[in-house]
């Protein structure tokens, strides 16, 4: 009992400043959280979903406002080994799980030999959702954090040609009054690294069958990428997030909006003629 109150107490006290504070900003800032809510936090077994996990813990222990929670596991078929130490890990930490099983490897494994990833994520999600609607819960919580935020910016640019990023909140097209939120979107990855390695904490072997057999992700490379970066520049992936905040409409070719395309032309003879250059 002694180690999970110093592992708990470490979270608000020696990372109040890199967790706790980014994860409650995030927060507030973004309006995650509404008075009520139940939320299911999805805990895949890593070390970021565990950290969400116990964040939320200490946010209704502290925080002001009042909210439910469900600690859901979907097995999407891991190996006894993994979904062992995930058990381990909840026993340890004192979160409260519930694991559902599904065979979403299976059926990735006979019809995602083209995209693997996106089918995964995909019927991952959907799982998600409906346990959690299933449970009573208006929330699913994911723990994606600062650095997936901007892998996911410069995977759009290089490999899809747009700009778009992973959003602190989206609401579900295909589950009513269902919402997705991510609050460690302000948290670096290097520091919940930190933190788990601070409590002696181990967790899961990737279960993902793509990376499994030492293929490298197209995330991973651009992992890679950003690391050689900011040798150059440390503040580049700082420089990346606010290139999605700081967005000039102005000086666009074009955008989408609601699913609609425009095209600076659309008010470009507006400017000329008042002379704007």
């Amino acid at each position: 009992m002694d180690r999970i109150k110093e592992i708990e107490k470490s979270i608000i006290k020696k990372y109040r400043k890199k967790i706790w504070s980014r994860f409650v900003k995030a927060i507030k800032e973004y309006e995650l959280i509404s008075e009520n809510d139940k939320i299911a936090v999805c805990i895949s077994g890593g070390k970021d979903s565990i950290l969400l996990a116990k964040c939320f813990q200490e946010l209704k222990k502290h925080g002001q406002m009042k909210f439910e929670i469900e600690f859901i596991v979907m097995n999407p078929g891991y190996d006894e080994e993994n979904l062992k130490q995930i058990q381990e890990n909840a026993k340890i930490l004192n979160i409260p799980i519930k694991v559902f099983d599904t065979n979403i490897f299976k059926i990735v494994e006979q019809k995602g030999k083209d995209e693997p990833c996106y089918l995964c994520a995909r019927l991952r999600r959907g799982h998600l959702y409906s346990i959690a609607q299933k449970l009573g819960c208006n929330k699913i919580a994911l723990g994606h954090h600062y650095d997936d935020v901007i892998e996911t910016i410069l995977l759009n640019i290089f490999y899809n040609g747009s700009h778009q990023t992973m959003m602190p909140k989206l609401v579900s097209k295909n589950f009513k009054n269902m919402e997705l939120i991510r609050p460690l979107y302000l948290v670096r990855e290097k520091d919940i690294i930190s933190w788990s390695k601070y409590n002696k904490l181990s967790f899961m072997r990737c279960g993902c069958m793509v990376t499994k057999g030492g293929n490298a992700t197209k995330r991973a490379e651009i992992k890679n990428l950003i690391k050689e970066l900011e040798k150059i520049n440390p503040d580049i992936v700082k420089n990346i997030f606010s290139s999605s905040i700081n967005v000039n409409l102005n000086a666009l070719l074009g955008y989408k909006l609601n699913g609609k395309q425009y095209t600076f032309l659309d008010n470009y003879h507006l400017k000329k003629d008042k002379n704007v250059i």
